[in-house]
């Protein structure tokens, strides 16, 4: 019986716009391009795309020359359109750049942005009455160019189902690994992240990177707090448990979890229990049941209600849509 044809590559369209933020560029290309099956297979094929003129790099790298071999025409066929950062966010873009994101959109294609690539979007009106982030430091100018875009400056990125933005430079890593996620599942994910030589997927929002003071303590490393809090992620863990096997008070804890982590030590308990969950239901047949014991959730109640929170779908749903994919990835 002769083997199935393997399926062709994700098409992802990285659209250079003059000024284009070099590390923005570049990104796609680095997660996108080094995401395989387990077997080696490419699963995404990256085009850079610059529109009539073609396009240069941003200021901090001399406007280097971008050549790329694909013009605007290549957005028609996309599966998936990458906006990065750019200078000249205050101007309005081409028409016929918001008029082919426009026509993508239309027909289904994703879209995503990288930093201030975010106003490209809103400009053509692909944020409008969602809620969207962009680089903190550009998320007011955002809010108040668009109104009808709900600006959060203080998450990594966003993801409304057709159109995704993320935060500055690094958080466009943590945007097309989840994409990778979400796409083929976090094992596939987990192997772009050792590639990359990145986590596949950070705690926190863009709060932990906005300047602090520094602690008065000389902000002691949280690391093993946060490793036997992974290791007894089953356990009920009170605060005042965690702030003793820290050896300090609950309001230091607190005050520490702040500055380093950008959280709070409940919310990141949360999200670490929500993620064994989400391991558990791709790389297990545990019932429901075990799986809300095992992460710490004690009830499937309980484990629902956080999982729809911060995943949006319930276990079973997610479970059916990753476990078969990991499995046979």
């Amino acid at each position: 019986m002769a083997a199935e044809p393997a399926a062709e590559p994700h098409v992802v369209a990285v659209l250079a716009l003059d000024g284009v933020v070099a590390f923005d560029l570049a990104t796609p290309g680095q997660v996108f391009g080094t995401t395989t099956t387990a077997g080696d297979e490419p699963l995404y094929d990256v085009r850079v795309c610059t529109p009539p003129g073609g396009a240069r790099t941003s200021a901090a790298l001399g406007r280097m020359r971008v050549d790329a071999p694909y013009g605007l025409d290549a957005l028609a066929t996309a599966d998936t359109i990458v906006v990065p950062g750019h200078e000249g966010v205050a101007d309005d873009p081409p028409g016929e750049i918001l008029d082919a994101l426009r026509s993508a959109a239309a027909r289904g294609a994703r879209i995503a942005s990288i930093c201030v690539g975010a106003f490209v979007l809103a400009a053509a009106g692909l944020l409008d009455g969602h809620r969207a982030t962009t680089h903190w430091y550009y998320a007011r100018a955002l809010a108040h160019r668009y109104p009808q875009v709900e600006v959060d400056p203080s998450v990594l990125y966003v993801d409304n189902g057709q159109v995704l933005t993320s935060a500055g430079v690094a958080a466009g890593v943590d945007l097309c690994l989840h994409i990778v996620r979400r796409d083929h599942g976090s094992a596939t994910a987990a192997r772009t992240a050792r590639r990359i030589v990145m986590p596949p997927q950070r705690d926190g929002g863009q709060a932990q990177f906005i300047r602090h003071d520094e602690p008065p303590d000389g902000g002691a490393a949280l690391q093993p707090t946060l490793a036997w809090l992974e290791a007894n992620l089953h356990r009920p863990l009170a605060l005042g448990e965690i702030a003793r096997q820290a050896s300090c008070s609950v309001r230091t804890l607190t005050r520490r979890f702040r500055e380093q982590a950008g959280t709070t030590p409940q919310q990141w308990l949360s999200h670490a229990r929500v993620r064994r969950a989400q391991q558990l239901l791709e790389d297990t047949d545990l019932p429901v049941e075990r799986v809300a014991a095992e992460a710490g959730f004690g009830s499937p109640v309980t484990l629902r209600a956080h999982f729809a929170r911060r995943v949006g779908a319930s276990p079973l749903a997610y479970r059916g849509a990753f476990r078969a994919r990991s499995a046979g990835d």
